[in-house]
C-alpha cells in the first residue's frame, strides 16, 4: 500500500482527523476523461468544510497523468482521507462507516456497468454499490460520447438502484468565459445535489446578468408582464 495512503488511514483510524462534527462524501476517480472534474470538486468541498475520502482506479491515475500536471500525492493530497483502489477493507467498503453518499467523478462505462450490475471488482465500485444499499446519494458523472443501447441501459439500470445520473454537460447560459467556469459550475451543480451551497454556480434568476438575460427571454417570448418577471 502507498505510504501516504497508510499514514491517511492510520491517523483516521486513531481519531487524529476531525470526524464527528464534519459532513463526509467519498469521491471516486475513474479513468474517463476528465479528472479535472474530481480535482475542483475536492477544492469545493474543502472550502465548505465537508471530509473527503477519495479512492482512485488505476486508469484514474492514468487519465490524471495525460490531462494535469498534478502529482498523485498532490492529488491525494486534496483529500482528508485516501485509499487504494485495492483495498477492500477500507472504512467505505462498509455500510455502518456514515457519509453523505458518493460522487464518481468522472465516471467510466466499465465503472458505471459493475456499479449498475452490483458486481464490483474494486473499492471504488464496491463503496459505490455502499451508498446505494444504505440508500445514500451517488452520483455518477458518466463521461462518454456517443452512447450505444448498452451503456443507456446500464444508466437506467443504475438509475433504477437509486443513483443519478449526472453527465459533466456545460451549460452556457451562464456567460462562461474559461474552462475553469465551465467546470466549476458543472461541479457545483452536482454539490447541489447533496444540498452543499458554494458560489460555484451562477443561477438562473439570480444576480443582475441572469436576471437580465432571463427578463430578455421572456420579453422574447411574448412574457412581459411585469408581474410575471
Amino acid at each position: 500500500m502507498n505510504e501516504s495512503i497508510t499514514r491517511d488511514r492510520t491517523a483516521y483510524s486513531e481519531g487524529l482527523l476531525p470526524t464527528r462534527t464534519r459532513r463526509r462524501l467519498i469521491v471516486g476517480i475513474s479513468g474517463a476523461t476528465g479528472v479535472v472534474y474530481a480535482i475542483r470538486l475536492l477544492q469545493l468541498l474543502r472550502e465548505a468544510d465537508v471530509e473527503t475520502h477519495l479512492v482512485v482506479s488505476k486508469p484514474g491515475e492514468m487519465t490524471r497523468a495525460y490531462e494535469t500536471e498534478m502529482s498523485m500525492k498532490d492529488l491525494r493530497g486534496l483529500a482528508d482521507v485516501s485509499y487504494s483502489i485495492a483495498d477492500v477493507g477500507a472504512a467505505i467498503s462498509s455500510g455502518s462507516f456514515k457519509t453523505m453518499g458518493m460522487v464518481v467523478a468522472p465516471c467510466s462505462i466499465r465503472t458505471l456497468s459493475e456499479i449498475a450490475t452490483g458486481v464490483t471488482s474494486t473499492l471504488l465500485t464496491r463503496a459505490a454499490d455502499v451508498v446505494l444499499k444504505e440508500r445514500r446519494r451517488l452520483v455518477l458523472m458518466v463521461r462518454e460520447t456517443p452512447l450505444h443501447a448498452g451503456h443507456l441501459k446500464s444508466m437506467l439500470a443504475a438509475t433504477e438502484n437509486g443513483a443519478i445520473i449526472a453527465p459533466p454537460v456545460p451549460a452556457f447560459y451562464t456567460g462562461a468565459q474559461t474552462i475553469d467556469d465551465l467546470v466549476d459550475h458543472t461541479v457545483g451543480r452536482v454539490l447541489d445535489l447533496f444540498d452543499i451551497d458554494t458560489d460555484a454556480v451562477k443561477r438562473w434568476g439570480e444576480g443582475d446578468g441572469l436576471r437580465a438575460l432571463g427578463k430578455a427571454v421572456r420579453v422574447a417570448n411574448g412574457f412581459d408582464n411585469a408581474a410575471q418577471m
